[in-house]
């Protein structure tokens, strides 16, 4: 660090000796100004003389006066102008003790307002500019008259000027916070909504792949020794379930990729398109599924059609992992104006069947999903035994939705 970036350091920590070298210089300008004066009986020239002993008592007084300037500006003007004052009055030949005036009201200026600057510094202008005109020894006209008038408005005018300056830094500086710290909000928000996202398709895929290895597993286990051949066969559900798993899996994770990393895998979320596959994999896990579809195949946006596939998945793995072995499920699927209805139902009766109070995020995930879209589910024990799970979901979704097409919302 430089001796000049240590010596402005310690400046703006210590502003009180900043304000006293200030005073310093000024009252060396004073006191230079006080034995040389401009004028000659004969002719323009510039002579020494020897000022009064009361203005270089005021000179001293009134450079002291600015250390404290910073501190009580209203005050070191008060006691300044009413120094230049008494020296405007008195003083023959005159003594530049306004000078210090003229930096006090600078000092007023860049720290108040502007409608405080303009009356402080009209009556300063007035009274000391009124004052050496008419009751001072010069002339009224005499230039060091209207020399205080136009110093006390220059003084005035450079303080609100760098005041106006430091107001519109200040705004400039805060106006930039503001905005990046709403940036990092946003950032954050998205960063949350996407790690919510990405948890609740890795529910949907796990709960829904798992479910299906621990039945075709527990088959497996109990036919091993006397069916192998449906053993055999359940083996080989637990590893196609399994392979599912890892497809979605990969897919999932893929999004979480950066942008040098491999390309993500590129296939389409599934929709209702692939429900004949989905249905297939829970009856291959002896789960009697019954599908009825009145939506006259009608082509749904991705993120409607991934939220309806969701649903589904999610409805039949709680059937599956709840409803008890002898269950059957109902899901239809129906079109009512600008609407598609979902709705599965089963007759299960296992002891732990309601999702809600059986733990787990499942429910918690469909809501999120269809609410996103600005649909509506409503869950709930069937009367008679079951559960039932009903989602409208509006065809033409009003969110934002700017993904590409196939990417989940």
């Amino acid at each position: 660090m430089s001796t000049l970036e240590r010596a402005r350091r310690h400046l703006k920590a210590h502003p009180m000796t900043l304000d006293a070298a200030l005073a310093a210089g000024v009252l060396a300008c004073m006191v230079a100004g006080s034995f040389v004066d401009p004028r000659s009986k004969h002719d323009v020239s510039w002579i020494l003389r020897t000022p009064d002993p009361l203005s270089l008592v005021l000179i001293v007084l009134a450079a002291a006066t600015l250390v404290f300037r910073r501190r009580a500006p209203m005050t070191v003007l008060a006691l300044t102008g009413g120094f230049a004052l008494v020296e405007a009055v008195t003083g023959d030949p005159r003594a530049p003790v306004a000078m210090s005036a003229v930096i006090a009201l600078y000092t007023v200026a860049s720290t108040t307002d502007r409608p405080t600057t303009w009356r402080v510094g009209l009556l300063t202008m007035t009274v000391l500019t009124g004052a050496s005109m008419l009751a001072g020894p010069l002339p009224w006209y005499a230039q060091e008259n209207l020399a205080i008038f136009a110093w006390t408005g220059i003084g005035a005018t450079a303080g609100d000027a760098v005041r106006s300056r430091r107001a519109f830094v200040h705004a400039i500086r805060e106006r930039a916070e503001r905005a990046e710290r709403t940036r990092e909000e946003e950032a954050r928000r998205r960063v949350a909504e996407e790690r919510l996202r990405i948890a609740r398709d890795l529910h949907d895929v796990v709960a829904h792949h798992i479910a299906l290895v621990n039945v075709q597993a527990g088959v497996a286990a109990h036919v091993m020794d006397k069916r192998p051949d449906q053993a055999k066969e359940a083996l080989a559900h637990v590893r196609e379930a399994s392979r599912s798993a890892l497809n979605e899996l990969r897919a999932t994770v893929g999004l979480l990729r950066q942008s040098g990393d491999p390309e993500a895998p590129t296939e389409p979320a599934p929709g209702l398109d692939r429900l004949d596959e989905l249905v297939g994999t829970f009856r291959s896990a002896g789960l009697h599924v019954e599908v009825a579809r009145a939506d006259n195949g009608i082509d749904l946006p991705a993120a409607v059609g991934l939220a309806a596939y969701r649903v589904i998945q999610e409805a039949l793995t709680n059937v599956q992992k709840h409803a008890g072995t002898e269950a059957k499920a109902e899901v239809s699927i129906v079109r009512v104006g600008p609407n598609i209805e979902i709705t599965v139902l089963d007759n299960g009766a296992g002891e732990d069947h309601d999702p809600q109070t059986a733990g787990g995020h499942g429910l918690l995930g469909m809501r999120e999903r269809v609410t996103a879209l600005r649909g509506t589910l409503t869950t709930g024990p069937r009367y008679g035994g079951g559960f039932r799970v009903h989602a409208i979901l509006p065809i033409k979704t009003r969110t934002a939705v700017t993904g590409k097409p196939g990417e989940p919302v």
